[in-house]
């Protein structure tokens, strides 16, 4: 009998006290998403005033933070240089409601976030336009096609550590676009092609191609968003190669961006099961125990997981949800459906909760695969040495 590998490991899932479950016992043959969504129904008009508040409040410590490591005493610069990085990690997270808030709105917020903390950071929001709402079709999610997904639950361990190894490499590659990239590839239209189909994406999978922009056009802000980070990039490294600027301004940056993509990685490592190794689509109810919710304690895993990013599972159900009605969607949809096993299974304790299944999986996966042969011989042999009757 073949058996359907996501299957597989959804049948060794534990549920968020520990102990373990039989998908066979727990998913629903349907996701409740009517039920679900009359649950929720209040909760999807973004407050414009929770935005800025909450990003102009986190730039605004994150680049004070910055600016007082260049400052104080040598002791003291390790602690600021941590508080910067989870306040900019915070107001760089925005990135992903930029994605989501509907074309048209929340324009001048747009442009603020760019000035404040795309551009400065290398980051301009037309890298993960177009992007990430892929992440989100059906037909697209856990498949080749899905630049923001890889399947480190049924891939060896050590993929998972090659990917965290990258955070010390991608502040520079990041700068490097903008600095190098850019202005060269202004020389020859297959310099312009190359930048933007493979270093113009916030992606995990590095061999991730974007579209043609005539094909899907982040919008006629790029162009303006690329010059004006290239712009950025060549007056920073001006500025410091005259003296003008100290050297200890490139290692503050080269820190605090480490440490925001450090978090950043282990966010997305907990963020799902990534077990689908598959080319095939995802069901929907497939797709969402392959996404993790992590309540957690609120002040400790928006640290690492800010913006709503904590409620995963959550936002891919209802992927246009502002951020911040995500807790009382979850608090709701748990206390509220009359069968809640699917979320349950969704649901991790902690960072470190999902990061060890992830890990278990990957384990568990990889030896399957090693004794894959020898299993596949046995068979073949009748399992006792013989050869098998035809």
């Amino acid at each position: 009998m073949c058996v359907d590998p996501f299957v597989t490991a959804a049948l060794q899932l534990t549920d968020c006290s520990g102990g373990s479950v039989s998908m066979s016992d727990t998913l629903p043959e349907r996701l409740p998403v009517a039920e679900a969504r009359t649950i929720v129904k209040s909760l999807l008009v973004p407050r414009p005033l929770r935005y800025w508040t909450d990003f102009l409040v986190s730039t605004a410590v994150g680049w004070g933070a910055f600016v007082a490591a260049l400052r104080v005493e040598p002791v003291w610069s390790p602690v600021l240089c941590v508080v910067a990085s989870l306040a900019l990690y915070r107001a760089l997270i925005f990135i992903h409601e930029l994605a989501h808030l509907r074309k048209g709105t929340f324009g001048a917020f747009r442009f603020v976030w760019n000035l404040l903390c795309g551009i400065p950071l290398f980051v301009p929001s037309f890298t993960y336009h177009g992007v990430h709402n892929g992440h989100h079709k059906r037909a697209v999610y856990g498949t080749p096609a899905d630049g923001e997904y890889v399947p480190f639950g049924a891939q060896a361990p050590y993929h998972i550590i090659t990917y965290l190894l990258l955070v010390f490499v991608l502040p520079l590659a990041f700068a490097a676009r903008f600095l190098i990239l850019t202005p060269v590839s202004f020389l020859h239209p297959a310099l312009r092609r190359l930048a933007w189909e493979r270093a113009s994406s916030l992606t995990i999978d590095l061999a991730y191609r974007r579209m043609p922009v005539g094909q899907a056009s982040p919008g006629p802000a790029w162009r303006l968003q690329e010059t004006a980070t290239m712009i950025w990039a060549i007056t920073v490294t001006a500025l410091v190669a005259t003296g003008v600027v100290g050297w200890s301004v490139i290692l503050v940056w080269y820190i605090v961006t480490v440490v925001i993509v450090l978090l950043n990685s282990l966010r997305t490592l907990a963020a799902h099961a990534y077990r689908n190794a598959d080319d095939r689509p995802m069901t929907l109810e497939e797709q969402f125990v392959d996404s993790v919710d992590v309540p957690g304690v609120p002040w400790v895993t928006a640290l690492w997981a800010p913006v709503g990013l904590r409620f995963h599972a959550t936002h891919h159900l209802f992927p246009s949800m502002p951020y911040h009605a995500l807790p009382e969607a979850y608090r709701r949809l748990m206390s509220e459906l009359p069968d809640t096993r699917v979320y349950e299974m969704a649901t991790r304790t902690s960072l470190f909760d999902a990061l060890r299944r992830l890990w278990a999986e990957a384990r568990d996966s990889s030896a399957e695969r090693a004794a894959r042969p020898a299993m596949m011989a046995d068979s073949a042999t009748g399992g006792d040495g013989g050869t098998r009757a035809a």
